[in-house]
């Protein structure tokens, strides 16, 4: 890159300058850049960039010596790390055993309807991402889904559909 100069940036530094990258070189630091800690580097960088991106994982396998997939392999299988950036409001849905026998999944369909997105997708406008997990270990309130953080239990369709309104149509926190 014309103009750009990486000599100075150093273990600890990237070359965009993004202060970030120091944050999450301190984290790996403190693990002893093992790579039995992906998990906990994965979620420090997310903490940190708020998601994801294909960029931030090659870095975490480069710092870590790792491969790529090994990396792409853990980020994709736990439902708590975001690939994309999330919306301004998270709605997760349970569809482990309980929940999808009470009916989780008639809750995924009324939400993929409502708002034309489809689980692991955000609105055009960014202001919901719908996401599915494997369970949220409240399996006495079954079904139940995580809207902003708050767990709500027993849900049915409308019920869902009138709290996602709310949280969208009035902007509530």
């Amino acid at each position: 890159m014309a103009g750009t100069s990486t000599a100075t940036a150093g273990p600890s530094t990237h070359p965009s300058g993004d202060k970030r990258f120091v944050m999450l070189e301190a984290a790996m630091r403190r693990q002893q850049y093992q790579q039995s800690a992906l998990i906990e580097v994965l979620h420090a960088a997310q903490q940190l960039f708020g998601y994801l991106d294909l960029g931030l994982l090659h870095y975490v396998a480069r710092r870590l010596k790792l491969p790529l997939s090994k990396v792409y392999g853990v980020a994709t299988f736990y439902h708590l790390f975001r690939l994309k950036p999330p919306g301004r409001h998270t709605c997760v849905i349970c569809t482990g055993t309980a929940c999808y026998v009470k009916g989780a999944d008639r809750l995924l369909e009324a939400a993929q309807q409502r708002y034309h997105i489809g689980a692991g997708e955000t609105t055009p406008d960014g202001e919901l991402s719908l996401v599915t997990a494997r369970c949220l270990g409240a399996c006495g309130i079954a079904p139940a889904i995580v809207l902003d953080d708050v767990v709500h239990g027993f849900v049915e369709p409308d019920n869902l559909l009138n709290l996602l309104e709310e949280r969208l149509v009035r902007g509530s926190p």
